[in-house]
């Protein structure tokens, strides 16, 4: 019997284990397979480990998508950004804009035997007149706004700016010199200094007008500048600015305490058309006061102006219109049968059409016309005088009595026109080529001929300019 037991018991273990081996066969099989998945899993981890740049040795924390030297370099150029801005605002140059141009030209005229070059003319030397007027020019513009609004300007044009034309002496550089102060909002604004004349659709700069020269209302019946204080405000579509000023004047001269009023009124209809009107009231210097000789000529006499222009402006077209109308008192170029002294009264017209039939290239006319008959003549400024035994006109720009008219007689001023066709042409972003035929002329012989020494009843001019800014 004791034979039997080993057999019996390595058969109960056989028969043990042998049930449990499929079970044990299964469960090692699933533990063999999460750990390959989870070695899979590890080893892309690693990988992406691996892609990750290292942190800096200075323990400083690396920039997504950049190397330790371009996150460093990054670094430099952001302290150096932030200097150049506190040293930009600390020396001034914060909001500060500087532009400026230059337009060498030529003219060929006709009357006065000249063709050449104009640039820098004075006017102390060779005067105003319209075939030398504000042209041949340089200018360098400051423009600077202040924190809170305030606006600071200074505009230099040296020999034939604003400031030189009103300047007696023909020697002042500052074609204009202003600020604007905001008070309350930044449409409601304190304005004052030198401020050119804002008069009509025509402005100073070459930059800005398309053609050679100016229109004859620019140029006769115009002011050239203010020296005062005033207001302007923007309501909506409305731009309304006044000034209580020196009429081209820097200093009042003896005798001269009343400043004129100077104003201007703009609306803006729409996107592209508007219209403005301008004016000037008070009493100013009446040139007949110099010579004399004219009895009843007051130093300072009362000057009603008065203009209206209007634009059209879409796509390639450009028109632009205005009237104007002027009064002196006592500033007639002739005296009345008693030798008194008349006033001076006269009107004018002046249209621009220009149309571009390129991008670059534009062709434009322009029609001037000045009625000036009345009491002998005589417009805004110095078109002519009287000396004592008969009138003395302005034979250059063709304005005053005619040479033939008898002493005594209740001789009419010269009506003029006067017609200019051109082109401008954009050469670069900051080059324009312009160039223009102009033809004046006038109801009386007022032209003189220095070639022969006649007078003519018209004159022509040929003129071209490159102006060059930035």
């Amino acid at each position: 019997m004791k034979s039997l037991r080993p057999t019996a018991l390595a058969c109960a273990i056989a028969l043990a284990f042998g049930a449990a081996t499929p079970a044990f066969a299964e469960s090692n099989a699933e533990v063999l397979k999460e750990l390959a998945a989870l070695k899979a899993r590890i080893a892309e981890l690693e990988k992406k480990l691996a892609a990750v740049p290292e942190a800096p040795a200075d323990g400083q924390q690396a920039q997504w998508g950049m190397t330790p030297e371009q996150a460093a370099d990054f670094n430099k150029l952001v302290v150096k950004t932030e200097a150049l801005e506190d040293a930009n605002e600390s020396h001034g140059y914060k909001d500060l804009k500087i532009s400026g141009y230059m337009d060498p030209t030529f003219i060929w005229n006709k009357n006065q035997n000249r063709a050449g070059f104009q640039f820098l003319s004075p006017v102390s030397e060779d005067g105003y007149n319209y075939d030398d007027s504000y042209f041949g020019t340089v200018q360098l513009d400051f423009q600077k706004e202040l924190e809170g609004g305030t606006k600071w300007r200074l505009t230099l044009m040296p020999q034939r700016g604003a400031g030189t034309v009103a300047d007696p002496g023909g020697m002042s550089v500052v074609h204009e010199a202003s600020f604007s102060i905001p008070l309350g909002d930044l449409q409601t604004r304190l304005i004052g200094g030198q401020i050119p004349d804002w008069s009509g659709y025509e402005y100073i700069q070459p930059t800005t007008t398309k053609l050679v020269t100016r229109g004859m209302l620019l140029d006769f019946t115009e002011p050239t500048t203010y020296t005062g204080i005033g207001m302007e405000v923007i309501r909506g579509k409305w731009d309304v600015k006044g000034l209580l000023a020196n009429f081209n004047s820097a200093m009042n001269q003896p005798k001269q305490m009343s400043p004129v009023l100077a104003y201007r009124v703009d609306y803006s209809k729409g996107e592209f058309s508007g219209w403005g009107m301008a004016g000037v009231e008070g009493k100013v210097h009446n040139f007949n006061y110099d010579t004399g000789v004219i009895g009843g000529a007051s130093q300072n006499t009362m000057l009603h102006l008065f203009e209206a222009d209007a634009y059209f402006i879409r796509g390639d077209l450009t028109l632009q219109g205005q009237v104007g109308f002027g009064k002196q008192k006592g500033a007639a170029i002739t005296p009345d049968a008693d030798g008194n002294a008349r006033d001076a009264q006269w009107w004018g017209l002046s249209g621009l059409a220009a149309y571009k039939f390129q991008p670059r290239f534009e062709g434009v006319v322009r029609a001037d016309y000045i009625n000036d008959s009345k009491n002998g003549g005589g417009l805004l400024g110095y078109t002519g005088y009287y000396d004592g035994q008969g009138a003395l006109g302005d034979t250059r720009n063709g304005f005053g009595v005619s040479p033939n008219c008898t002493l005594g007689a209740d001789c009419k001023g010269a009506n003029r026109g006067a017609v200019a066709v051109g082109f401008n042409y954009l050469l670069t972003a900051n080059t324009t080529i312009k160039a223009e035929y102009r033809l004046d002329v006038a109801n009386q012989a007022v032209f003189l001929d220095v070639k022969t020494g006649t007078f003519r009843k018209n004159n022509s001019l040929l003129g071209t300019t490159m102006v060059v800014s930035f």
